[in-house]
């Protein structure tokens, strides 16, 4: 720390130093705290606004990190959606012929899935099997359908003995009329086909929103 007197000491030094040019200097000190005081009395509304004025600014470069934290959050889910090519629409239509188009975007979704995939559809046949060999590995895939054949059965037991990583479960449900595809049980996907006849006729989809723990909770997932 630096060695300093205030003015209390400097008072108290002139008791001590009688020479004429220490009495000198104590006056010159003393008047210079005196101009100090007068300086700050007179300016202390100034003062007071700059503090304001700190404060503000400091409350500002505080909301702008806040803002700024978001934006750089929601460029990061941006880059990361595009990364991982799951730019993918909420709602649409297929038209018949656009076949390639349908399964593509069907792909990307079961592409996207991190955890699990479900899918609710009663017509189900090794076409629909073949959609789930683009999964990641280690994402659960169950399928509900009304009706498990003999042929649909076979085709299961040969698609899990290749792809041991990322097996499929079949369970026989005949609760549902419409077709549903559950995205790690938050994004369910409503179709108006079949996934097997997707792009041979119009249909539409949409994504439906906070559906998914009503529908686990039917299915008793």
């Amino acid at each position: 720390m630096p060695f300093a007197f205030t003015e209390q000491g400097v008072a108290s030094l002139s008791g001590v130093l009688k020479s004429e040019r220490a009495i000198e200097m104590n006056i010159q000190i003393m008047r210079a705290f005196v101009s100090m005081r007068r300086f700050i009395s007179n300016n202390i509304e100034v003062f007071a606004r700059l503090d304001s004025v700190e404060k503000r600014q400091i409350d500002y470069q505080l909301k702008t990190d806040v803002n700024q934290l978001k934006t750089d959050n929601n460029f990061k889910k941006v880059f990361d959606a595009i990364e991982s090519k799951t730019l993918i629409k909420k709602q649409g239509i297929f038209y018949d012929g656009q076949v390639f188009d349908a399964h593509k975007f069907v792909s990307d979704l079961i592409r996207s899935a991190s955890k699990s995939i479900i899918l609710i559809d009663n017509y189900i046949d090794d076409s629909v099997l073949t959609l789930f060999t683009k999964v990641r590995k280690n994402v659960t895939i169950t399928i509900y359908t009304e009706n498990i054949t003999s042929q649909l059965d076979l085709d299961l037991k040969k698609y899990n003995l290749q792809y041991s990583s990322n097996p499929i479960r079949i369970k026989s449900f005949k609760k549902a009329h419409d077709r549903f595809l559950i995205i790690d049980n938050r994004d369910v996907y409503h179709f108006g086909a079949s996934i097997n006849d997707l792009g041979k006729k119009w249909f539409a989809f949409s994504k439906l929103n906070k559906e998914s723990i009503t529908i686990l909770d039917q299915l008793g997932e």
